[in-house]
């Protein structure tokens, strides 16, 4: 299932994201879950990151959110002044979406607050990143009944960028999606450690 698809259906939205992150987990459970240390910290170059450090970096990115929805399940999230009258915050949602596209995404820097483990990522990144989505997940849940599109949230990382809770479950899906395929191909480099 697409994440359009996903947030097209009516009134199923928060299950179409959970069970997209599901989907993600096992998969990168299932690609990536007996790696050894030594192939989740390999680079192809020094320019680009390991199997490891994409899900590092997802973890990371995952977990800033987690004030802000924990705040909107619990019904004291209120839309800042910025985020009032910000009449961008539909913009960024559409360009980080872009940015994340398979299809048609660039490359874009991750914020500094975002960037993964610059050395050694453990052996258990692939678990934490799977109890990482379920905790997304949960979170997700928690949000039912909110209206996602009017929700409004500021970036952990840039305080000028916002985009609407729908939004911020659609990236956390797409930029799964990429990591994982930035992942897999890193395991098809020319030069990847053998078991």
């Amino acid at each position: 299932m697409s994440v359009s698809q996903t947030v097209s259906r009516s009134g199923g939205e928060v299950d179409g994201f959970v069970a997209e992150l599901r989907a993600i987990a096992e998969d990168a459970r299932k690609v990536f879950g007996r790696l050894t240390p030594a192939q989740l910290n390999w680079k192809p170059s020094t320019e680009e990151w390991s199997v490891g450090q994409c899900f590092d970096h997802l973890i990371t990115t995952n977990t800033s959110f987690f004030p802000d929805m924990e705040r909107v399940a619990a019904g004291k999230h209120r839309n800042g002044a910025w985020a009032r009258v910000s009449p961008l915050s539909g913009f960024f949602g559409r360009f980080i979406l872009g940015a994340l596209d398979p299809e048609k995404g660039r490359k874009i820097k991750a914020p500094r607050a975002f960037l993964p483990t610059s050395s050694d990522v453990d052996a258990d990144v692939i678990g934490r990143f799977e109890r990482n989505l379920s905790e997304a997940a949960a979170r997700m849940r928690a949000t039912e009944g909110v209206d996602l599109g009017r929700t409004i949230l500021t970036s952990p990382a840039m305080g000028l960028v916002t985009y609407s809770l729908l939004d911020v479950y659609r990236i956390f899906v797409a930029h799964g999606r990429k990591h994982f395929e930035q992942a897999r191909r890193v395991t098809r480099s020319e030069g990847f450690p053998g078991v």
